[in-house]
C-alpha cells in the first residue's frame, strides 16, 4: 500500500466514515493538533526517567483515542473513547508528582533542562488541542471527557516538566513584571 494516495490534493480530507470535508474543517484542526501534541511527546521520550517515560507513553496511546473520536463524525458503540478513568488517571500521576515537588509558590517560566522545556512546550501545544477540541464542540457533539482529558492532560505535562526539570537540578525562573 502506497503512502500517498493524492486524494488530499483538493484541499480535502476523509473522515473515519469516509466523508469529505475541508482540511480548514474544526474537526481536522482538532485532531491534527492533537496528533501534533503526540508527535512533539515522541521527541521528549526517553527522559531517562523510567516513571515519566511510562506515563508519557500512555499518554501517546490515549491520544490515539481522542484523534480515533474526534475522526469519527457518528461513532458505533464499539468505537474508542475517552472515559472518566482516563482523565482520573492523569489526577493521579499529578498527585503523586506533587508529592516529589516543592510547592508552586507563583508563575514560572517555561523553560529548564531540554526534556523540561520540551515537557512545557507540550504543554501549549495541549492547551491548543484543547482550545481546538472546543471549538469543535462548540458545533459538533463530541465525547465532553476527551475536552477534560486535553484540560488535565495540560496540567499533567506542566507537572511533569516541573518534575523532570527538578530532577536535572534546573532552577525554576519565576518571570518579572
Amino acid at each position: 500500500m502506497s503512502i500517498y494516495t493524492g486524494r488530499g490534493d483538493d484541499g480535502e480530507t476523509d473522515l473515519r466514515d469516509m466523508s469529505r470535508v475541508s482540511k480548514t474543517d474544526p474537526r481536522i484542526e482538532a485532531y491534527g493538533t492533537v496528533d501534533e501534541l503526540n508527535a512533539l511527546l515522541g521527541t521528549v521520550r526517553p527522559t531517562e526517567y523510567d516513571d515519566v517515560d511510562e506515563r508519557l507513553r500512555t499518554v501517546q496511546n490515549h491520544l490515539h483515542v481522542v484523534q480515533a473520536e474526534f475522526a469519527d463524525p457518528d461513532p458505533d458503540e464499539d468505537a474508542p473513547e475517552i472515559e472518566a478513568h482516563h482523565v482520573e488517571t492523569v489526577e493521579e500521576w499529578i498527585d503523586d508528582c506533587d508529592e516529589e515537588l516543592e510547592p508552586l509558590t507563583s508563575f514560572i517560566l517555561p523553560t529548564g533542562s531540554e526534556r523540561g522545556a520540551r515537557l512545557h512546550h507540550a504543554r501549549a501545544v495541549c492547551r491548543r488541542a484543547e482550545r481546538r477540541a472546543v471549538a469543535l464542540a462548540e458545533n459538533e457533539e463530541i465525547n465532553e471527557l476527551a475536552v477534560q482529558y486535553l484540560n488535565r492532560l495540560s496540567d499533567g505535562l506542566f507537572t511533569f516538566a516541573r518534575l523532570v526539570n527538578q530532577r536535572d537540578g534546573e532552577t525554576e525562573e519565576e518571570p518579572t513584571y
